[in-house]
């Protein structure tokens, strides 16, 4: 009896212990199944950083665990607010505060603040983002923070450099990171900028050398922290336009000193389709008028395939402004514009412009520039085009560096002497210099190539252009003999095995 008594007790206290282990286990702690984390950022205290993670449970609720690293006591609200950090929004869903000493917080729930059910399918496509705050008593400073759901950063980025414009010291870079919904978060970090500053910013359409109107305004920049973070989902017109889209966008960023000074700018930087691609080629533009002025054109690839071309001189004068064309055939030939530059500013020595056509509107690549048959010409004003204050052969006129000198000797006592020196050009034609001492200013001395020898000279090969008695030059480019034969630099250097002869 009293065994039986004994065994009816103890299979109830099982009974009642099984029942406890029940509860604990599945009613006051939810099955998990899915889950999904978002990285949460630091934001004014650097060593704290974390984790929050979404966890799918089996009664329709979700729980939302915040695990931080390096915070050290207090207690920190949190919330998940409607829309992108960027943008900011209203609280959505309340999160129990995470414990300093733990850096852990756990909440679970199936409603949003306002009562509106939410499931975790649901929050993974929510439109949102997570604010962990210092203290109840200072909201306003966030310590950890990061987008959510459909606005959660991919591992798709792109950076475009920001050059220095009105102050050196300051550059930087905009950074487009691609959301899971395929819009954009763009941030914009400069080095350089000052505490007390505030700096808007836009991407305009086109080139920065062209310029153009503004397509998206973004958030104002920071002095202080020298940072802007701008959602972009569409254009300041309403036109939607995805990461993809903006990454071959024709535009440009501008950030300015202030919104009082938008005059400005701090600095700029080509984006999208305009990017430069670390392709160039520099030709070299000689002086002319002064000898002080000199420098070169640099021709930039951008991704589309079209040119940035910059001039650059040293020596010009701050209160000037000089036109420059790029010009067809050779310096030495002479010929029509077939592309009109932007008109190179005195003070800062450059000129910039976005070449994708002729002036007659015919297309051209910057591969087919650098093989292009012309020449750059820099003018002196456009009151006085007729004076060239440098000038250089481009594309397929460039010359090689290679060279070859002859002496020119006094004849029948002139006492007009000099010298001949051929250049090559790399289509293979020759520049032809004579450089004289001893002709007069006002005198013109028409001058050719000759067969034979001094003392034999035979019929003329090439006529070549005139040599100026002021200066004693004449410059020639040799691309074929007067009979329309082909002739160029290694012809002239070899020419039928006999020497040439230049008659002055």
């Amino acid at each position: 009896m009293n065994t039986r008594i004994l065994a009816s007790l103890l299979v109830t206290f099982l009974f009642f212990t099984s029942c406890s282990n029940d509860d604990d286990n599945g009613i006051m702690t939810p099955d998990v199944g899915d889950s999904k984390s978002y990285t949460l950022m630091s934001v004014s205290n650097e060593a704290i950083s974390g984790m929050v993670t979404f966890k799918k449970n089996n009664n329709n609720t979700t729980t939302v665990e915040v695990d931080l690293g390096g915070t050290t006591s207090g207690m920190h609200p949190a919330h998940i607010h409607m829309n992108t950090a960027a943008e900011s929004g209203d609280i959505a869903i309340s999160l129990e505060p995470i414990n300093g000493s733990t850096g852990m917080s756990s909440t679970t729930f199936s409603t949003k603040d306002d009562g509106t059910p939410i499931s975790y399918e649901q929050l993974l496509e929510f439109s949102g983002y997570v604010n962990v705050h210092k203290s109840a008593d200072d909201l306003g400073t966030l310590i950890a923070q990061g987008d959510i759901g459909q606005n959660e950063l991919t591992s798709d980025f792109k950076t475009f450099p920001l050059d220095s414009r009105s102050n050196p010291n300051i550059m930087g870079d905009a950074k487009f990171t691609k959301r899971v919904n395929g819009t954009t978060l763009i941030e914009v970090m400069l080095s350089g900028t000052s505490a007390n500053g505030e700096h808007p910013g836009h991407i305009h359409f086109n080139t920065a050398a062209e310029g153009g109107d503004i397509a998206i305004t973004f958030t104002p920049l920071n002095g202080e922290t020298g940072v802007s973070k701008t959602q972009v989902a569409m254009l300041d017109d309403g036109t939607a336009i995805t990461y993809e889209e903006l990454l071959d966008f024709n535009g440009y960023v501008n950030i300015h000193k202030s919104a009082d000074d938008l005059g400005t700018l701090i600095a700029q930087g080509d984006i999208g389709q305009n990017e430069l691609t670390g392709n160039s080629k520099v030709f070299t533009l000689d002086s002319r008028s002064n000898p002080n002025i000199m420098g070169d054109a640099r021709f930039l690839e951008r991704v589309n395939g079209t040119t940035l071309i910059k001039v650059v001189l040293e020596g010009t004068s701050a209160n000037g402004e000089h036109p420059g064309h790029i010009h067809m055939n050779t310096a030495a030939e002479g010929g029509d514009i077939a592309i009109t530059l932007t008109p190179l500013n005195g003070e800062t020595g450059v000129s910039k412009t976005q070449v994708a056509m002729l002036d007659d509107g015919t297309a051209i690549t910057y591969d087919e520039l650098l093989n292009y048959d012309g020449y750059v010409n820099i003018h002196k004003s456009a009151d006085d085009l007729g004076t060239l204050i440098a000038q250089g052969d481009i594309g397929q006129n460039e010359l090689t560096g290679d060279a070859m000198a002859y002496t020119l000797g006094t004849v029948d006592n002139s006492g007009v002497n000099g010298e001949a020196t051929f250049y090559k050009r790399v289509n293979g034609e020759a520049l032809l210099v004579i450089e004289t001492m001893g002709t007069m200013a006002g005198d013109s001395h028409p001058s050719h190539i000759h067969m034979g020898d001094i003392n034999n000279p035979g019929d003329i090969v090439v006529s070549l252009n005139p040599v100026e008695g002021e200066s004693g030059m004449s410059k020639t480019n040799i691309a074929m003999q007067d009979g329309g034969s082909t002739f160029g630099y290694e012809d002239a250097l070899t020419y039928n095995g006999y020497p040439l002869c230049i008659m002055i």
